[in-house]
């Protein structure tokens, strides 16, 4: 294999697989890194179509896993058929001065097989408020930049879900929507004839219910309502780097896959100023080896991008490359998922629904938006919410024997509905991350340091959304409401962001409105490391959205010799 490319792509997940994918389509030879393994597309989603009693501990961890993986337990989304999307506990330790849980899928196409999927778009207000409010620095773009590549990015992936006329989540460009449940629909007009400007949609999700032929053309079927898309999805119907950036990069004959590929760090020339390519260590045999190329697109994922960062120094980036301001590694967010409330409901026992819809539905952020202000916190929450009729009560003394008893069995009990609060963190300089000065990794990288938490902003919003969710569901004649602040750590959401931020002076920021290091401008950061504020919608699809564009303005300088 050549040691030189165009450009080399660090990391191909999310973001990773769209910088892969423009890249090669604008006709650059580009090296994609992983430092996981090679997982293929239908071929390795074993587990895709297996039921329980095919498991050998019918779907359940064991106690042995649980026990070597408190961290990655505590997500509680891994269960025995999706144990291998993640990477455990053991695999990449770090040290935690404050509880951080920092979840990893080390594999091709990292984290785009297990995401959630809920593709909000980011609005006006929500890159303007830092500026707005004089919080921290402001972000050097604007919705109106990222809009038209918002359309560009969900068009390809295929977001079904409704025009709903929302300012604070922008339409978009959308296959048709799954449907709302009974119980959804009548709780969608309670809520809004008692709290006008509160409104309850079907979540926009990443799912193909109506495939485009640029879906088609890519292998990609329609999702089939089975709601297992953490094992890997057969039919393509979820988008995914295998099921969409990847093939589409692989078509063009410009992209070479180097996998079990550990990026030490980016390699700076000092008399050119700019970088020349980057180190990696093979992941088994510690060997490392230089690839060289014209530009570098860093989306290792938000925590390992800027670990590589860190670790890249020279006489010229002694605290980092491009850290001029000192900033690298700092202000550090996550998504306040602390807070959840249950309720039930006993009518509608004639409600049924077809299938087991991937997605579910969405109050977008109403605190201090609109008319609805809240003056002792800054910024707001969404609801992740959804509702199902409770499973056959086995226990509670079913009558009925043979036929009977499974005709019994087969009743659904009443209905129950949920709500997740996902609350916006503000930027904090000491929520940070750092390298240990004398402990290194397998690898012989030093070793991550961690130390993030919440603040009086985080806590004051999360007792404000527990109240207000007990009183809507107590409003729309919701009965036995639960609810509960569970304090959980940062990183449990999976959404941690910043480090490498975005913004308009380089004494405050890492990154130009391009995703250039304001220092070394051959260097483009798109993942989560380089957003400038958290908002409260879910992240990926901007992600997306700003890796797309970047890669763009990335071939346009490469073409005028800029780079």
């Amino acid at each position: 294999m050549s040691n030189e490319f165009d450009a080399i792509v660090i990391g191909t997940g999310m973001s990773g697989g769209w910088a892969m994918k423009e890249l090669t389509e604008n006709g650059l030879t580009v090296l994609a890194i992983e430092r996981g393994r090679k997982l293929e597309h239908v071929k390795d989603y074993d587990t895709a179509l297996s039921n329980r009693w095919d498991m050998p501990h019918r779907g359940e961890l064991t106690k042995k896993f649980i026990d070597e993986n408190p961290i990655l337990v505590r997500t509680g989304v891994v269960d025995e058929f999706t144990t291998k999307m993640f990477s455990p506990d053991s695999e990449h330790p770090y040290i935690q001065d404050q509880p951080f849980d920092w979840i990893k899928g080390y594999h091709v196409g990292g984290r785009s097989l297990m995401w959630g999927r809920w593709t909000q778009r980011w609005s006006e207000a929500d890159f303007e408020a830092n500026a707005k409010e004089g919080i921290d620095t402001d972000w050097p773009i604007r919705y109106k930049d990222l809009a038209p590549w918002y359309s560009y990015v969900e068009k390809f992936a295929g977001i079904a879900g409704n025009r709903d006329g929302l300012p604070q989540v922008p339409d978009g460009e959308f296959l048709p929507p799954f449907d709302m449940t009974a119980l959804e629909k009548m709780l969608k007009q309670k809520i809004e004839e008692n709290f006008p400007g509160r409104n309850l949609i079907i979540s926009r999700t990443a799912n193909l219910t109506v495939p485009n032929e640029i879906h088609t053309a890519l292998g990609r079927g329609k999702c089939q309502a089975r709601d297992l898309c953490a094992r890997g999805c057969p039919f393509g119907a979820y988008f995914s780097t295998q099921s969409a950036t990847l093939p589409a990069a692989q078509k063009t004959g410009k992209l070479t896959l180097q996998t079990d590929a550990v990026v030490h760090s980016i390699i700076y020339d000092e008399k050119k100023q700019k970088a020349t390519g980057v180190r990696v260590i093979d992941a088994h045999t510690k060997k490392m080896t230089e690839y060289f190329a014209k530009i570098i697109f860093l989306n290792a994922g938000s925590i390992n991008s800027n670990i590589i960062l860190l670790n890249s120094i020279s006489s010229r980036f002694p605290n980092g490359l491009g850290n001029d301001s000192g900033v690298l590694g700092h202000y550090i967010m996550a998504h306040n998922y602390r807070v959840r409330a249950r309720a039930t409901y006993d009518g509608m026992q004639d409600s049924y629904y077809y299938g087991r819809r991937p997605n579910g539905v969405y109050m977008p952020r109403f605190r201090n938006f609109g008319n609805d202000a809240q003056t002792n916190f800054k910024r707001g929450y969404a609801l992740a919410c959804a509702s199902y009729r409770q499973g056959w009560q086995r226990d509670s003394g079913t009558e009925g024997i043979g036929a009977e008893l499974k005709d019994n069995l087969t009743e659904p009990g009443s209905w129950v509905f949920f709500a997740t609060a996902m609350g916006e963190m503000l930027p904090y300089k000491d929520n940070r991350i750092w390298l240990d000065k004398d402990k290194k990794d397998e690898w012989g990288i030093p070793m991550l340091h961690t130390h993030v938490t919440w603040h009086e902003n985080e806590d004051a919003m999360a007792k404000d959304a527990e109240e207000q969710m007990a009183l809507m569901f107590e409003k729309a004649g919701l009965k036995n409401i639960q609810s509960e602040d569970n304090h959980q750590a940062p990183g449990k959401d999976i959404h941690e962001m910043g480090g490498c931020r975005m913004g308009k002076d380089p004494k405050t920021s890492m990154l130009n409105e391009w995703n250039q290091l304001h220092a070394v401008k051959n260097v483009f950061v798109t993942d989560g490391a380089c957003m400038t504020s958290s908002a409260c919608q879910n992240p990926s699809l901007t992600y997306m959205t700003i890796t797309a564009r970047a890669a763009n303005h990335a071939v346009s300088e490469l073409k005028k010799n800029n780079l």
